[in-house]
């Protein structure tokens, strides 16, 4: 392990000494390459199993941070044979299972910062791919060392696995071109890790592991090789982290996950604690969209067993107090303004209540301060006063007066992170970004948006808040689009399919709005009228003719305005494509004086039409005739159309 991904403990002052807690461990990679996999694999060893997570996943991929406690006896049951009569000193594992989509970038960031030391899973087959490198990133910035779980050797070609075998003696009962196999896998990944600056190596032939990388083969899906990944994620945690996993004293301080709605419990806040104590009572001060913000303690939950935070259900342990390092579910009131990805702290006491509000304010600017939907003006009022405030004054000079954008709502402040993140890789602008349910004021923002294809309301696992809003949401159907789901690419693949048909059907409507070029001839013995108006035969030679457009002749001269079209079959219509031939009625000219038969006409385009006719998809013959007629016109004005 390089020595930059360890942090050792800062010279001088020894931090105060407490209990040996469990390390943080943050499980990270590219999405399909087994997070969830893995994971799930820990939560199935011991006697308390549950279901597979992944199962009940939306699309099979996570999309909220959760947390999962493997406790001391199960770590030692199932690696014994690895510890060879001995025991880990840890009290268990805390994993933190973070979102694999690129979209949660922000999400996995909070995971990176808040983890001892770090599972990267990676695809043996595929390697290093863009959310990997953005994990490699992350654990740089934090300085969390880390582990690899080289994923998927039961994928190799004659690979025979075996359920709970460690990877040694899997790989020595291997064939031997099964093992080269594995090698050609194994050095193109070592190549890969040297690019970005670490030293890749196989965990069981490491020397120092300050200067590599420990690389563990497993199979998740086989269960093959989770004795090796546990046994390297406790040791390196022992043996390089012993100051920071016994600085456990002090007040307790925590990461808050995500802020939810849980049914029976209200508003609660999923919490990772690292340091200190919290019991019910304790008065807690964490960051919310107005600053920080003081509440109390009404219950502290933990998932029973192997359980898991975000999929508990009804399995839930109530306790009076908890110690780091642990997840709890907080019930607490006035959470719902609760910013996820920030620090509660306690605050119990006057000393406690200035550093804790303090170290808030300080995370707060630097959230809000990168917001994008928000005006300069409000990342100043942020500093010193109420955003709610500020923009009932009517001071805001962002989303209310710019009406450009898309309006994003999610459950959580990380799934709304997730969507403005998509979008900004998009180069679409968010007009309004708000956590909970749809609601009017969201729906008259929508509608009221500048540009068509920005009239949508795009929902992360949210939906209307009463029936009367998603009868709206119907009825608005042609004016506001509502798009929403529970998986992210999803939500965006359905926004670009729907701004492509709307962008094909303003393109439509302009397409009729506008005059299109065109050239007509007027047919030989097709005269059924000779005035008022007059109606002739007449063969459209290229482009268009549409009711209520104005011909011209060849030199310019003006000659009258289409009332009507009728084809050979007595039908009327509206418009005449190239090749048709039509009875048009002409308002203004008489055969014999003004045209005669064999003459050829242009549709006189309006000079306000040129510009827009450059933007459309017009075939090659209406480009040439556009440019005869812009030519004619440019004889008396030179800078006509232009």
């Amino acid at each position: 392990m390089a020595d930059e991904e360890v942090t050792p403990a800062d010279e001088g002052e020894a931090p105060l000494r407490g209990h040996n807690r469990q390390p943080i461990v943050s499980v990270l990679g590219h999405v399909d390459h087994g997070k969830t996999s893995v994971l799930d694999m820990v939560r199935s060893i011991g006697s308390q199993r549950q279901a597979s997570v992944m199962d009940r996943e939306a699309g099979g991929i996570t999309q909220h941070i959760g947390a999962t406690e493997v406790p001391a006896d199960v770590l030692n049951e199932t690696c014994a044979a690895m510890l060879g009569g001995k025991n880990f000193k840890s009290p268990g594992l805390l994993f933190i299972d973070t979102p694999g989509h690129h979209s949660f970038a922000s999400l996995r960031n909070r995971g990176g910062s808040v983890a001892d030391i770090a599972v990267l899973v990676v695809d043996i087959m595929e390697g290093l791919q863009p959310q990997t490198i953005e994990s490699l990133n992350i654990l740089k910035e934090t300085r969390t060392p880390f582990v690899i779980a080289g994923n998927k050797i039961d994928r190799l070609h004659g690979w025979r696995s075996e359920r709970g075998r460690s990877f040694v003696e899997s790989f020595q009962a291997q064939r031997e071109d099964v093992r080269a196999l594995f090698e050609d896998r194994y050095w193109k990944t070592i190549g890969q890790f040297s690019e970005h600056g670490f030293n890749l190596e196989r965990y069981d032939q490491i020397r120092d592991f300050r200067q590599n990388v420990a690389l563990v083969p497993m199979s998740a899906k086989e269960g093959e090789g989770l004795q090796d990944l546990l046994a390297v994620t406790v040791g390196l945690a022992e043996r390089f982290l012993e100051d920071r996993l016994t600085d456990t004293l002090g007040s307790a301080q925590g990461t808050v996950l995500e802020m939810r709605d849980e049914v029976g419990m209200g508003k609660t806040v999923d919490v990772i604690l690292y340091r200190g104590e919290l019991k019910v009572g304790d008065t807690i001060m964490l960051a919310g969209q107005d600053g920080p913000f003081t509440t109390h303690i009404k219950g502290l939950k933990r998932p029973q067993g192997m359980a898991e935070m975000r999929d508990a259900g009804k399995r839930w342990v109530n306790f009076d107090g908890v110690e780091a390092a642990c997840g709890v579910k907080i019930v607490a009131p006035k959470l719902e303004a609760t910013i996820a990805g920030t620090t509660l702290h306690l605050a119990n006491t006057p000393e406690e209540i200035e550093v804790a509000e303090e170290a808030i304010r300080e995370e707060w600017r630097a959230i809000f301060n990168s917001m994008p939907v928000m005006c300069s003006s409000c990342k100043e009022i942020f500093a010193r006063q109420s955003f709610q405030e500020h923009t009932a004054k009517g001071e805001c000079r962002g989303a209310e007066e710019d009406r450009t954008g898309v309006v994003i709502k999610a459950d959580t402040v990380g799934g709304l992170e997730a969507l403005a993140f998509e979008l900004h890789q998009r180069n679409i602008p968010v007009r309004q970004a708000t956590v909970g349910p749809v609601n009017k004021k969201d729906i008259l923002m929508a509608k009221s948006a500048v540009d068509p294809l920005q009239k949508v309301i795009l929902g992360f696992s949210t939906k209307a808040n009463t029936s009367d809003v998603a009868q709206q949401l119907a009825d608005d159907e042609g004016e506001v689009k509502f798009i929403s789901g529970p998986i992210i690419y999803h939500i965006m693949d359905a926004f670009e399919e729907w701004q492509e048909t709307t962008k094909a059907a303003i393109e439509e409507e302009q397409r009729e709005a506008l005059v299109y070029p065109g050239k007509v001839r007027y047919l030989k013995d097709h005269t059924f009228r000779a005035k008022g108006p007059a109606i002739v035969g007449m063969r459209v030679l290229g482009g268009r003719i549409h009711v209520g457009q104005r011909l011209m002749k060849l030199d310019g001269t003006p000659v009258g305005q289409v009332k009507s079209l009728r084809t050979r079959a007595s039908e009327d219509v509206k418009e005449a494509m190239q090749g048709e031939e039509v009875a048009v009625a002409v308002q203004g000219p008489t055969v014999g004086r003004h045209i005669e038969e064999l003459d050829e006409f242009y549709v006189d385009v309006p000079e306000r039409h040129v510009k827009r006719l450059k933007k459309v998809d017009l075939s090659p013959l209406e480009e040439e005739i556009l440019d005869e007629i812009v030519a004619l016109h440019r004889k008396d004005n030179h800078f006509w159309g232009r």
